[in-house]
């Protein structure tokens, strides 16, 4: 089991150092992980000490400590985004959309906003600015791929025909998609992606890996075992996981 995506720092709530990393470790081992990954947001990236995870992780040869990076994804800004990567020799890079138009659309605040805009067109914008991620060659991962939904609005269409450039340009591009249960615990009370857009991804051949998205060590490994039973039940035979962002595979037995 592997858990790829987690928040040292979540929104800037503590400091990268040792004991903080070590708390997200001894977390990772009572979870029994073999693998745990730390995948602050980019918008934090000078407040983290990335070598001192690298220092801290040889404490811990029990495990694979893999180090990420979460960004948003912005269309005009993919060539700071591109700077930005070249500062670390990061073993992934997960790709996340949480603003359209400059609203950022996943704050508590926000869900109001979601019930007076067409819930179609609200999907179709999501939805091309993922697309626009997968094909901009930045990243490894696509983050919690239906993440419009985390207020609970429905589209009135197939959210699997509303998504399907986007999932065509994953497919294109050789992206994996996360697994993410944070979904579980936001008003929508699901995992990220719901199991028919798993279903489909399996069907397109896209492959997965995971991801708690944890912003506290208590949350790291969250419902990742019922996880990784709903992927074998939607046909998926490994997951992906990374290192210099090269793809490995875990089998699932």
């Amino acid at each position: 089991m592997l858990d790829l995506h987690t928040h040292l720092i979540g929104h800037q709530d503590r400091p990268a150092n040792r004991e903080n990393i070590q708390d997200y470790l001894e977390a990772a081992r009572r979870a029994g992980l073999q693998e745990i990954g730390f995948s602050d947001h980019d918008m934090y990236l000078e407040d983290l000490n990335l070598p001192l995870i690298r220092e801290v992780a040889e404490e811990y040869p029990d495990l694979k400590v893999r180090v990420g990076l979460e960004v948003d994804y912005r269309a005009e800004d993919e060539a700071k985004i591109q700077t930005l990567l070249q500062t670390f020799p990061f073993d992934y890079v997960i790709g996340s959309v949480h603003e359209i138009k400059n609203w950022l659309f996943d704050y508590p605040d926000q869900a109001p906003k979601h019930r007076e805009v067409d819930p179609d067109q609200l999907y179709l914008e999501y939805f091309s600015l993922v697309e626009k991620a997968a094909r901009s060659q930045l990243f490894t991962t696509i983050g919690h791929f239906d993440l419009i939904k985390i207020f609970g609005v429905r589209p009135r269409t197939d959210v699997r025909e509303l998504a399907a450039n986007a999932l065509q340009a994953i497919v294109e591009n050789g992206l994996v998609a996360e697994l993410n249960t944070a979904g579980r615990y936001k008003p929508v009370g699901e995992f990220y992606p719901e199991r028919k857009l798993i279903q489909e991804m399996v069907n397109r051949g896209i492959e997965f890996t995971l991801g708690s998205d944890a912003h506290e060590a208590q949350y790291v490994g969250r419902d990742l075992s019922e996880a990784t039973h709903l992927l074998q039940a939607c046909g998926v035979k490994r997951l992906i996981r990374f290192e210099q962002k090269k793809r490995l595979t875990l089998p699932l037995s």
